[in-house]
């Protein structure tokens, strides 16, 4: 990681299984991530980056695209267990040069790995609200083969009436040696319906989302990796859950992605990297109609390394889509080693979005979509200062800035006013991060990490927006994990949160587990004070949440 020149963490999952209950636990570690849950164990949950639209942000499952053509609100329906997660790699600031559309904001990369040797993992555990979980995963490898089969299910009767949940997936992870390179194929399904009282107005609504996904990965050699994926994904939403014949929608996509990538050196200190794309998507909804579109794009990128002090990348990338318009995406990244503690980075990027169905054609009587929205456009600049003396302790500083122009928004001129789609003009976000990362004694670690961030909009229209101004001006997390006697781990998190316009509040967490042996007692306190809070405005939180479980582990 020392050596990259963009802002980039990884999240490490499967280490840390026993304190972590879901992906979103997971990426609550990284205050620059903004998680807007409607429920808890995520729930119709937005992912927003460095104050961006939840539509902004790119999510892959393992270098591939799971964003929603429907509704950027879908793109956190991730199908695979937990169990099948190896970690999660998060990109903060533009990928549109590498991965294309939506990631002005930034990108999460999720990847799926059989775990080592032969394993067999079952997990229950129970809490109130009427919780109750399972999980499990086998794993084996058989020379050349490698394979894991995950299950994931999670139910629970609500805090409130109306607010009940289930969440089913499924999961298969292979991989392969063959002579041409490694294969990796990974299947997943998703169920997912849960009561939405309040989430889109003062409605007992209830929703149903699934979504299948197929990706295979083949290496061509050494240097060559070619790739295709399949995703579905449905929505039946009912507005009157006790009415559903009053407004009921049902909305079916698909989308295709095929692309060949090729990295290698041309010397001891360059190495070029590029490649093409392919996307067609499509959707068929009684409100939205029916309607596809394909893209193709081409990138290249080249990075040079000179005296183990000098860092330098260019790379650029043509994406062509509707009547052959086109986005222009180059990005340039350098760094420089002051001392050996100390680096300075900086980079410019340029990111895109299309926007989604849900934005051109979308119809109810409160929200109004516009087929004339022209792609959002955005330039990210920032420069940052890593810090590692070595041993225990090191940190980071990044000040970033990202230009907008196009912005995607919902506008009213008053509050009676139907919310209609339209572009906006010149929003800039300014913002830093700073994190400082303590190993104070074996076996443990604290994190300390501070996002700040400021909005703002030159020309100003009389009204009102929804989303665009609905980012958190500070954001902090403390994180403290640590073995304790007899194997005990304890993990804790404490995150504070002031969202522009609402009142801040904190929240913390606190997991332990019993890990030697075979069973492995564990037990997560959520939102430990019980604090009242809003993470979407209007959808109420639950209070503390207690789990308790056992785990099960045959195999090595």
């Amino acid at each position: 990681m020392d050596e990259i020149d963009r802002a980039i963490r990884v999240l490490p999952a499967r280490d840390n299984a026993l304190v972590v209950n879901t992906l979103v636990d997971l990426l609550r570690l990284d205050p620059s991530l903004d998680l807007q849950a409607r429920a808890p164990d995520g729930v119709q949950t937005d992912l927003s980056i460095r104050g961006s639209s939840f539509g902004q942000t790119l999510v892959l499952l393992n270098g591939q695209r799971l964003n929603d053509v429907q509704s950027g609100h879908h793109n956190m329906d991730i199908p695979v267990p937990l169990d099948s997660v190896s970690r999660v790699e998060v990109l903060l600031g533009s990928g549109s040069t590498m991965y294309g559309s939506d990631a002005a904001g930034g990108v999460i990369n999720i990847i799926t790995e059989p775990p080592a040797g032969m394993e067999l993992r079952l997990r229950a555990a129970a809490g109130n609200y009427g919780i109750n979980q399972q999980r499990g995963s086998i794993a084996g490898s058989f020379g050349k083969l490698s394979e894991q089969l995950s299950f994931s299910r999670d139910f629970s009767t609500g805090f409130i009436p109306d607010r009940d949940y289930r969440s089913l997936e499924l999961a298969s992870s292979t991989h392969l040696a063959t002579a041409l390179g490694a294969t990796s194929l990974t299947l997943a399904y998703m169920d997912h319906p849960f009561g939405a009282d309040q989430f889109y107005g003062n409605f007992n609504s209830w929703e149903n989302t699934k979504t299948w996904f197929a990706g295979v990965q083949q290496a061509l050699g050494a240097d060559t990796t070619a790739s295709f994926s399949f995703r579905r994904h449905s929505d039946l939403f009912v507005l009157f859950r006790d009415r559903p014949e009053v407004f009921t929608n049902h909305h079916s996509d698909e989308s295709e992605q095929a692309d060949l990538r090729r990295r290698q050196a041309i010397s001891t200190a360059t190495t070029v990297s590029y490649g093409v794309e392919a996307l067609h998507e499509s959707i068929l909804s009684n409100n939205l109609g029916e309607h596809s579109r394909s893209r193709g794009a081409a990138y290249a990128a080249l990075d040079f390394r000179a005296l183990r002090r000098f860092s330098l990348s260019l790379s650029a990338r043509e994406e062509v889509y509707r009547s052959f318009s086109g986005q222009f995406s180059p990005t340039v990244a350098g760094g420089f080693w002051l001392s050996q503690r100390w680096k300075f980075r900086a980079s410019a990027s340029r990111a895109f979005r299309v926007p989604s169905y849900t934005d051109l054609y979308y119809h109810d009587p409160a929200n109004l979509g516009s087929p004339d929205l022209r792609p959002e456009r955005a330039w990210t600049y920032e420069g940052g200062l890593d810090w590692n003396p070595g041993g225990r302790v090191r940190g980071a500083v990044t000040i970033f800035k990202r230009r907008e122009r196009d912005g995607i928004d919902y506008y009213r001129s008053s509050p009676t006013d139907v919310w209609r789609a339209l572009n906006i003009q010149n929003l800039d976000f300014t913002g830093v991060e700073a994190s400082l990362r303590l190993v104070p004694a074996r076996g443990q670690s604290l994190d300390l990490r501070y996002t700040g961030l400021r909005g703002a909009q030159d020309t100003v229209p009389v009204g009102f927006t929804k989303y665009t101004f609905n980012y958190p001006t500070h954001s902090g997390v403390v994180a403290w994990q640590a073995s304790l006697r007899r194997d005990v781990v304890v993990r804790s998190r404490v995150g504070v949160l002031d969202r522009r316009a609402r009142d801040p509040y904190a929240l913390w967490d606190l997991y332990a587990a019993v890990t030697p042996g075979r069973v492995h007692p564990f037990l997560q306190v959520s939102n430990v004070t019980s604090t009242r809070y809003q993470e979407i405005l209007g959808v109420g939180m639950p209070g503390r949440t207690v789990i308790g479980g056992i785990e099960l582990v045959v195999g090595h």
